[in-house]
């Protein structure tokens, strides 16, 4: 299962796995939110006030993971972009070498 993921990550673009990872963050602040105002809203056991703040950590940790995930990925999108931009220019550049003064001549 673990493999058939991992394919299929492989396949998707860098932008789209960010959009996916921030989606995920995105639910997981909802839900630490739901559970933070379930926590001080209700009136609750002390057993069950334990469950919650253990669930808030959790959820932390997830957040804290998509975060580092997301860093990662953004900043292996700037590297993407700067490639492009260099391989941009670097076209261009052979263009007016080899084309442009060809016909000034």
């Amino acid at each position: 299962m673990t493999k058939i993921k991992d394919k299929r990550r492989e396949k998707t673009s860098v932008a789209t796995e960010i959009d996916r990872l921030e989606e995920r963050r995105t639910r997981c602040k909802d839900n630490l939110d739901r559970v933070e105002f379930r926590s001080r809203k209700e009136k609750l056991s002390e057993k069950d006030r334990q469950d919650l703040e253990d669930e808030m950590t959790i959820i932390n940790e997830r957040v804290l993971k998509l975060d580092k995930e997301l860093q990662t990925l953004r900043g292996e999108n700037r590297r993407n972009m700067l490639m492009s931009v260099s391989l941009l220019v670097i076209s261009a550049l052979f263009y007016f070498v080899f084309f442009y003064n060809d016909e000034d001549s």
